[in-house]
């Protein structure tokens, strides 16, 4: 039934204070259910924590669950603004697949014209990758690392069977690393296209075929 999924409550998490900032700033109408905008805090132990904890909440036992945030890009041509939308997310704990990946680089590409959405391997790392690394996690086929997403999917999905997707901007690249003062303009361009993904993941959220407890 069209209403089922509507019941099914979503929730979006995120690392950081400016991330959820862009998140709240967005357009929040086209909700598809109850939504919750989760600020974990920075690296993988935090977003277990959070996640783990929310997911007990019984509100928000059967929420589907999307990572979303800001990373770092590890094919060359990249550029701070692009869109990731993770097949996987994968660390050494394990690997989890993703949920809806075409229908989110579809809405993506209508929510926010212009901008380049990469998919693939989503990888997760427990520090800032620079320099050689970023070749090394290229290597194992990831395309973007950041610290929170894969633990944070497979958290979600430990805790009980759910639709889980992961969709994270670039804010640097091989080309373009944070440390570099010139990256400041990529951060900037990072928020906005971060504040304008919110239909794409509403129209997600609508679309799951969520089975009733």
């Amino acid at each position: 039934m069209s209403a089922q999924p509507a019941r099914v409550p979503l929730l979006i998490a995120c690392a950081l204070g400016i991330e959820q900032l862009a998140l709240r700033a967005g357009d929040r109408g086209g909700a598809g259910g109850p939504v919750t905008v989760l600020r974990t805090g920075m690296g993988p132990a935090a977003a277990e924590r959070s996640v783990t904890r929310m997911l007990a909440d019984p509100a928000l036992r059967d929420a589907a669950v999307l990572a979303t945030g800001f990373c770092a890009g590890l094919a060359p041509g990249m550029h701070p603004g692009d869109l990731v939308v993770a097949e996987e997310t994968r660390d050494l704990r394990g690997t989890t697949a993703c949920v809806g990946t075409e229908l989110l680089v579809k809405e993506l590409t209508r929510a926010v014209p212009g901008r380049t959405v990469h998919t693939g391997p989503l990888t997760g790392s427990d520090h800032v990758v620079r320099g050689p690394e970023r070749s090394d996690l290229l290597a194992t086929g990831a395309i973007a690392v950041d610290m929170e997403s894969a633990v944070t999917l497979l958290s979600a999905v430990r805790v009980g069977e759910r639709p889980v997707a992961a969709v994270r901007v670039v804010v640097d690249a091989p080309e373009h690393e944070l440390v570099r003062i010139g990256t400041v303009r990529g951060g900037i361009s990072a928020f906005r296209v971060l504040r304008s993904v919110l239909p794409a993941f509403f129209e997600w959220h609508r679309s799951l075929l969520l089975p009733r407890r």
